[in-house]
């Protein structure tokens, strides 16, 4: 899977206002580096890096199986296949939008 699939995933997901109002950062390691911006109407998803109140660090095969349905957060989280950094919030909201 490439990182543009996701971003075209992602854009289908959260459409033009996903509700979130926050900045959010994707981060696939060596996949490279998304960042929802749900601040501004239309969402802006990007490649790169840039300042975001959560930052998501997850391998990219993991994140498509929880785009999928297949990998729930909640126990990507506790497996430490997926970490969590600044604002957990924003990273819960985000769950149900993927679903």
């Amino acid at each position: 899977m490439s990182l543009d699939a996701v971003v075209a995933g992602l854009k289908e997901k959260v459409g033009e206002d996903c509700g979130l109002g926050a900045i959010l950062k994707f981060d696939f390691g060596d996949d490279g580096i998304l960042v929802l911006d749900a601040k501004q109407v239309p969402n802006v998803i990007s490649e790169g890096d840039a300042d975001a109140q959560c930052t998501m660090v997850i391998s990219l095969e993991n994140f498509m199986e929880m785009a999928e349905g297949k990998l729930d957060g909640t126990m990507a989280f506790m497996s430490g296949k997926l970490k969590i950094q600044g604002d957990m919030g924003i990273a819960m909201k985000l769950g149900p939008m993927l679903a």
